[in-house]
């Protein structure tokens, strides 16, 4: 059976890296897998998948609002009209987040089985996330979420409903165990995200100014040029870091005896935390927000701390707490590896498969009436 996967922009963030994941999975199953995804020379990890047949529509982010909405606008229009050619097979469209939704239109009006997997929910201005969503309510048959918190608030509609959180590959895992951590004090703190101030970005760059006794590591989705433009009017302290966009993070968390999420939770709300559940398996505890789906991953005190990220001199005072307790890290430490293994790849992928092999066996119509009646007056 052939499954068409869809994902906007393809760049080393959480959800192409999640899809990648399943995407290898369809393919050691033997399924036929079509991807389409942002330009071939945009590289993520969505990039030379083996076994896969990639296509590539035309998307760039810009950094102004209304000029990315509009080149989405179009990506998704032609990417609507080269899906059509999909009428008279029998397909499952695979939608990666809520933005590739010219291809989940596509799928509804084909007749097709949609399924949804939703990374997201602070999406703005709220119009854009009620169009959004309304297009996933009226196209989806099965909707994943990737934690309780995302299924919670945003599931609603017709269609199937799963929790399946994300997870880590048996090669991270691998990479992960096989490293013994020592205490050597708490003297590195690390943070993998995406170059925007709502992911904490500037309350990093400040944290680092209180603890000049720590080193920090700032790995952002970004290039040097785009960091370098950001922090121009930053004073950036002697004891930060900056690191450009890295398909192996494997060195950083060996070197990291602490990481943090810090996104602010009045703008961006953390679905998951794919980065915090990466840090765990190397056995390091975590910082994290108070609210979202990442809180489903972290207990208060056990493996880790959630402190809102505009709290920083509690942030400061819990790190201080750890710096002179080996006994307590140690056992954050633990706690850490040992929740991480509830995050196993096979865990997760043997429930998208049961979802998709669902959708196969119930879904059996493969071409839209709608389009036949458009082509049989058309011959007419």
């Amino acid at each position: 059976m052939k499954i068409v996967c869809f994902h906007l922009l393809n760049d080393y963030s959480g959800s192409p890296h999640v899809l990648s994941q399943v995407i290898r999975g369809f393919v050691s199953d033997s399924f036929e897998i079509d991807l389409y995804t942002s330009g071939v020379d945009q590289k993520g990890f969505l990039s030379d998948l083996y076994g896969v047949n990639t296509h590539h529509f035309s998307y760039r982010f810009s950094r102004f609002k209304l000029v990315s909405l509009f080149l989405l606008f179009i990506s998704q229009l032609s990417l609507f009209f080269r899906l059509l050619k999909y009428n008279r097979e029998k397909v499952t469209f695979y939608v990666n987040t809520v933005l590739p939704f010219g291809a989940a239109l596509a799928g509804w009006i084909m007749n097709k089985r949609v399924i949804y997997h939703f990374h997201e929910t602070s999406i703005k201005p709220k119009p854009w996330k009620k169009f959004l969503f309304w297009i996933a309510r009226l196209s989806a048959n099965d909707g994943i979420y990737v934690s309780n918190y995302l299924r919670d608030k945003e599931a609603s509609g017709h269609f199937r409903t799963f929790t399946i959180y994300n997870a880590l590959t048996y090669d991270f895992f691998k990479q992960a165990y096989s490293f013994n951590k020592e205490f050597n004090g708490v003297v590195r703190g690390l943070m993998i995200c995406s170059l925007k101030a709502y992911k904490g970005v500037n309350e990093f760059v400040y944290l680092a100014r209180m603890i000049p006794e720590m080193e920090f590591d700032l790995v952002l989705n970004a290039s040097n040029q785009e960091i370098e433009k950001y922090f121009s009017k930053f004073m950036i302290p002697e004891n930060l870091h900056l690191h450009p966009a890295q398909k192996d993070v494997h060195p950083f968390y060996r070197e990291a005896d602490l990481v943090f999420n810090l996104s602010l939770p009045f703008q961006w709300v953390e679905t998951f935390g794919l980065t915090v559940l990466e840090a765990m398996s190397y056995g390091i505890p975590v910082i994290i927000p108070t609210v979202g789906g990442i809180t489903e991953l972290v207990a208060q005190g056990e493996n880790g701390y959630r402190i809102n990220a505009m709290n920083l001199d509690e942030i400061h005072a819990k790190i201080h707490e750890l710096i002179g307790n080996e006994s307590l890290y140690k056992d954050l430490s633990t706690n850490a590896r040992n929740r991480s293994m509830d995050f196993s790849f096979g865990h997760m992928y043997k429930q998208i498969k049961d979802v998709i092999e669902y959708s196969i066996i119930s879904h059996s119509d493969t071409t839209s009436p709608i389009l036949d009646s458009i082509r049989q007056n058309e011959i007419a």
